[in-house]
């Protein structure tokens, strides 16, 4: 290791190997590596500090700088690697992203002129972090022409298993630390999709709940979370990129957790003609309002115009474009810095030709199967498949995914989407109609950076009226998102359908359940909650189940506000509601809100809803009163305001 500033006793101090003791019953010790590179970037005379590690699981780096012999930690300027966020106000994280192969992580920071060291400590999850004997990791930076312009320090360390420790100042005893062992154990089983139905029934709605908060905490190494190929500089920054590049790596299909989305279409989009070339003029609109992510209507040809019953899959001439056009839309999208999601039916496709009953279920085209693609329990396409995974559609032949030949054409036919369309991910129609298992093949082979399943099904009724508990609904949403290990977000129905009877007879006491927590999917597992309250066919000229008229904004107040990952319609963006919607996406964009972003319901009354998420914004709707308390700790400015809403703003 070289490392030509600083005392050689605190270099040896610093960089030696070392190990700590927890004290736990059983200790396991791991030999493992950190090796940090500083190089001087010629173009900009900035530092490139280059961290590598074979340490497994995702791993969090909490960095700073300092400037002095006295190792006070500072925040840096940026810019900052991809998945940076601040920690507090005295540091900053990164979750480093995994190499090509999955085997360690690694990252690339940019640091300026004048910095005299780079310090660090590792987050390996909850329970477990890594330091130096209890200090930091310290790596002195080199700034004169005297000095060597690269380094480069390795830290071999012998680090206890993390899943048979738990951190200084843990306060489990043995007996907790059995029943935890006991509950990661059944967590990994629900990850894995082992976990039986017979079994769930049998725990608790707390240990389900408990299980459903430890299998967020453990997200990051269950799920792949934060796992981005597009690192965040700045145009000026590229050529730093280019002295040292991170590879790209695999992509969950959960995003950075930073998503806000917007349904680029409404029922009747294909009626023009040339919607990819309308929408194409919108783009540059789009980015500037803050929209990182566009869900793009149903491609293939259809044999109807919206695109909802596909018929041949490599046929992409539709009634919203052709093909070259909607290349083309993707690279605009792409080059204002949108992500691009295609909608896919799956579940169903429409035959081209008879069979010798007359019955429509031969296909045509590149991918022409027989009836042995479809399911054999749907009464109306005589298939020769197995029976059903799901719920039939009906009005068009139920694909057999169990069968092999259809799984390998469908994912060739998605790795084509991904390569010559570009898409970045999936919005998944009607995934009831077969296993979450099958979507989790679909993306292991796609590595989409982020998907979607449409799970709807209806909320639980009694004579009439919206029932309270809704536990049940969003169960069945969390169930689907298990079965694809978690690599899918769905659609939060739950919270849409609460919204609607809060919002539309004044029952904000709805908006809480009997653990202080959101009522819907948010309040369970908020990272795979997409929020909305309109979509195509909930609205549009369908209106199958329409948000009350004139509460809009209150709706996006509340999503927009909220964790989870919200998602705007396109009918409500262009209209009167787009200066408001564009202030409220600035305040969570602004306040850095996220899908996990934590919140506390401050008040859940008959006619207001107020809440204060992540420290930093609050928000109340409804025409009742609601101000957040200002004191000596925390002050408030109002920064929005509309009908029967109010968003506030940290000072």
């Amino acid at each position: 290791m070289n490392n030509e500033s600083g005392e050689a006793n605190k270099q040896k101090r610093v960089f030696e190997g070392f190990y700590e003791e927890h004290n736990i019953m059983k200790v396991t010790h791991f030999h493992n590596s950190v090796t940090v590179s500083v190089k001087e970037c010629p173009e900009t005379a900035n530092n490139l500090l280059h961290m590598e590690t074979d340490l497994p699981g995702d791993v969090v780096v909490h960095w700073g700088v300092y400037k002095d012999d006295d190792k006070k930690w500072e925040i840096p300027n940026e810019p900052y690697p991809a998945e940076t966020t601040a920690f507090k106000s005295s540091a900053l994280r990164t979750l480093l992203q995994r190499k090509n192969g999955g085997h360690g992580s690694e990252g690339l920071f940019s640091i300026s002129k004048g910095i005299a060291g780079f310090a660090f400590v590792l987050k390996l999850n909850e329970t477990t972090w890594l330091n130096c004997s209890g200090e930091d990791f310290l790596i002195s930076i080199p700034n004169s022409k005297g000095q060597q312009t690269q380094s480069e320090e390795t830290a071999e360390t012998k680090i206890i298993s993390p899943s048979a420790a738990s951190s200084n100042g843990s306060k489990l005893n043995q007996e907790d630390t059995a029943y935890t062992d006991e509950i990661i154990t059944e967590i990994r089983h629900l990850v894995s999709g082992i976990s039986s139905v017979k079994t769930r029934k049998n725990k608790t709605k707390e240990a389900q709940e408990f299980i459903l908060q430890e299998i967020e905490k453990l997200a990051a190494e269950a799920y792949s979370i934060f796992r981005g190929s597009v690192p965040a500089f700045s145009e000026t920054d590229l050529t730093e990129l280019e002295e040292l590049k991170s590879p790209e790596v695999f992509c969950s299909g959960t995003g950075s957790g930073f998503e806000i989305l917007c349904q680029g279409f409404n029922w009747e989009s294909q009626k023009t003609g040339r919607w990819y070339k309308e929408l194409q003029e919108k783009a540059s609109e789009l980015s500037s309002l803050g929209f990182t992510v566009v869900w793009l209507p149903p491609p293939t040809d259809s044999v109807s115009p919206e695109g909802y019953m596909p018929r041949d899959l490599y046929n992409l001439n539709s009634r919203y474009g052709n093909i070259n056009e909607l290349k083309s839309l993707v690279k605009k999208f792409h080059e204002v810095g949108i992500r691009v999601l295609g909608d896919v039916v799956l579940n169903h496709r429409c035959a081209q030709y008879q069979n010798q009953n007359g019955v429509w279920n031969m296909f045509g085209g590149k991918l022409n199967w027989d009836d042995r693609a479809i399911v054999s329990d749907d009464p109306h396409f005589q298939g020769r498949g197995n029976k059903s995974s799901g719920d039939n559609f009906h009005a068009a032949p139920n694909i057999d995914h169990s069968q092999e030949f259809v799984r390998r054409d469908i994912k060739d036919w998605l790795r084509w989407l991904r390569k010559d369309i570009g898409y970045d991910g999936w919005r998944l129609d009607f995934v009831r109609g077969f296993w979450g298992g099958y979507v989790k093949d679909y993306l292991d082979a796609t590595e989409p950076y982020f998907a979607v399943g449409e799970n709807w099904d209806s909320l639980s009724y009694s004579y009439g009226e919206m029932d309270y508990d809704q536990d049940a609904h969003r169960q069945r949403i969390v169930d689907w998102i298990n079965t694809t290990n978690g690599f899918a977000g769905a659609f939060d129905v739950t919270t849409k359908g609460i919204l609607h009877s809060a919002l539309e007879r004044c029952e904000y006491w709805r908006l809480v359940d009997p653990k202080g927590k959101p009522p819907g999917v948010i309040g369970w597992w908020p990272s795979r909650a997409v929020t909305f309250i309109e979509n195509h066919d909930t609205g549009s000229t369908q209106g199958h189940w329409r948000f009350p008229g004139g509460k809009e904004m209150q709706g996006y107040a509340y999503i927009l506000t909220h964790p989870g990952t919200p998602s705007v319609f396109y009918d409500h963006l262009f209209s009167h509601h787009q200066s408001e919607i564009s202030q409220l996406i600035s305040v969570r964009k602004r306040n850095k809100i996220s899908c996990r972003s934590p919140i506390q319901i401050t008040k859940a009354d008959r006619d207001v809803y107020a809440a204060i998420i992540d420290i930093k914004v609050a928000m109340k709707i409804g025409p009742g009163h609601y101000e957040p308390p200002n004191d000596n700790n925390q002050r408030w400015s109002l920064v929005v305001e509309g009908n029967e809403y109010k968003v506030w703003q940290a000072e």
